[in-house]
């Protein structure tokens, strides 16, 4: 399972669709942290890996500051 920003993240959803179900991440936000990581949008979260999970726990994290990455 993933936890990003406190949240439990749905394994068997796309990243794009999956960040959505935090607080704050809608679909622009969402796509843009995909884009800027280099992330396929399609990818399932299942499929990701320990290293693309903590980049994407970075770019959450710093979205509190108003910036993406």
């Amino acid at each position: 399972m993933a936890r990003i920003a406190g949240i439990n993240i749905p394994t068997d959803k796309h990243i794009v669709i999956g960040l959505q179900s935090i607080f704050g991440i809608g679909q622009t936000r969402s796509k843009l942290i995909c884009e800027t990581l280099k992330l396929d949008p399609s990818t399932k979260v299942s499929e990701l890996t320990e290293d693309e999970l903590e980049s994407i726990r970075t770019a959450v994290s710093k979205l509190d500051r108003k910036s993406v990455v």
